[in-house]
């Protein structure tokens, strides 16, 4: 069996004969170490006064033990949420912690805030007015802002309206988050927590991007984030994951964005343009799989690419293998979307042997769900695709 500290070489079945020295530049992307090793070294590296950030992406991308808060701080500064320099670190922390609590006290409206606001204007009102008789009760006239009908932008009523319909979709979703983790998952005042902090992020994600608002898988992108950061054994970085997670969602969102949008659905920067880079990525690695894929099976690559890429893999495997492959995501410092593409890529290799064999309807329900496989042997051969010459 192999050994969790050592990488598979590639196999000829599974490259064609290609020899492992043809896919690479002479030696192997990654040196894994132990994980106590590997946390030895980030350790050293995170308790820097200026942290080298080329030498910590080279460690993350081999993977982030769990323990010690290590993958929390790390995706912090590889998401660009902390800086290199730790004296800014508590300034920094401070002043988005901030902002966080201000962009929910302006924009998440509920029916307490709108009756206190219309009992404070119904007095204004009677204050203004004089009655005719203490045994008259006084009319007291609603403004046109803040009626309930009235759907000015400036109507609280609408703004409320307007956030219930956003939440109801979040709800939906948010509900059905890994319904495997207890930490997502049930009726324990843990679940119902972490549920309620994935609501209140996505909602003023939303209420902040118009034009984008909420889509419907964004919720799986946020929650590995929050339950990293939410599980930070430090008790401070613990309190304020929502707030760290939202800045956190809304970087590693702004990579991927375009592919929410329906109107870019068609464009150079929109999802179906992504999945036919993967389409020429597969091409020019391995021809025969994708002939064999498009032009004779017929599957058509949007079948299952579109899953993979939107939710970035978050579906595809386990939670802690997902963990693993964001580890090598987010440590590219050229970003997450071409590694992401070679994953995928990796992916229909590791594979090619049982899909060159099947049909139309045995591919399609094996690439909608992807078998176990070893996920740094699958990173080593994705790193293996990067700049290589076509074939």
């Amino acid at each position: 069996m192999q050994s969790k500290g050592t990488l598979k070489m590639l196999s000829k079945q599974e490259l064609k004969s290609e020899s492992a020295e043809s896919w690479g530049h002479g030696s192997l992307p990654f040196v894994l170490e132990d994980d106590i090793s590997k946390q030895a070294l980030l350790l050293t590296e995170l308790s820097k006064k200026v942290i080298n950030m080329g030498q910590l992406r080279r460690i993350a991308s081999q993977g982030i033990p769990d323990g010690a808060g290590i993958r929390s701080t790390v995706w912090k500064l590889l998401l660009g949420y902390l800086a290199p320099d730790r004296s800014l670190w508590s300034s920094e922390l401070a002043k988005k912690r901030s902002q966080y609590k201000h962009f929910k006290e302006e924009l998440l409206m509920n029916p307490s805030e709108i009756a206190r606001r219309l009992e404070k204007t119904t007095v204004l009102n009677n204050d203004n007015g004089k009655s005719e008789s203490r045994c008259v009760l006084s009319r007291s006239e609603i403004t046109h802002g803040e009626h309930p009908l009235s759907l000015g932008k400036s109507s609280v009523w609408n703004q409320f309206f307007q956030d219930s319909e956003i939440i109801e979709q979040i709800d939906r979703d948010v509900k059905r988050t890994h319904p495997d983790l207890h930490f997502f998952s049930g009726d324990s005042s843990l679940a119902k927590s972490n549920q309620e902090a994935l609501r209140t992020i996505l909602t003023v994600f939303a209420k902040l991007n118009p034009g984008i608002r909420y889509v419907q898988g964004m919720n799986e992108i946020l929650a590995p984030l929050f339950y990293i950061f939410k599980n930070d054994p430090d008790e401070e970085m613990a309190a304020c994951a929502e707030a760290d997670t939202f800045f956190c969602f809304v970087e590693l969102l702004s990579g991927f964005r375009d592919h929410f949008c329906q109107q870019l659905d068609n464009s150079v920067v929109g999802i179906r343009s992504t999945i036919t880079r993967l389409s020429q990525l597969l091409k020019e690695h391995d021809e025969e799989l994708w002939r064999h894929l498009e032009i004779t099976t017929k599957v058509n690559p949007q079948f299952y690419a579109f899953r993979w890429i939107t939710l970035l893999l978050t579906q595809e495997f386990n939670f802690a293998d997902s963990l693993h492959i964001w580890d090598t995501l987010l440590s590219d410092p050229e970003g997450p979307q071409e590694t992401l593409l070679r994953v995928c890529c990796a992916m229909l290799i590791l594979i090619r042997r049982r899909l060159l064999a099947g049909d139309f309807t045995s591919i399609l329900k094996l690439l909608q769900n992807y078998p176990p496989t070893n996920i740094s042997h699958l990173l080593y051969v994705a790193n293996k695709l990067r700049g290589q010459p076509s074939r």
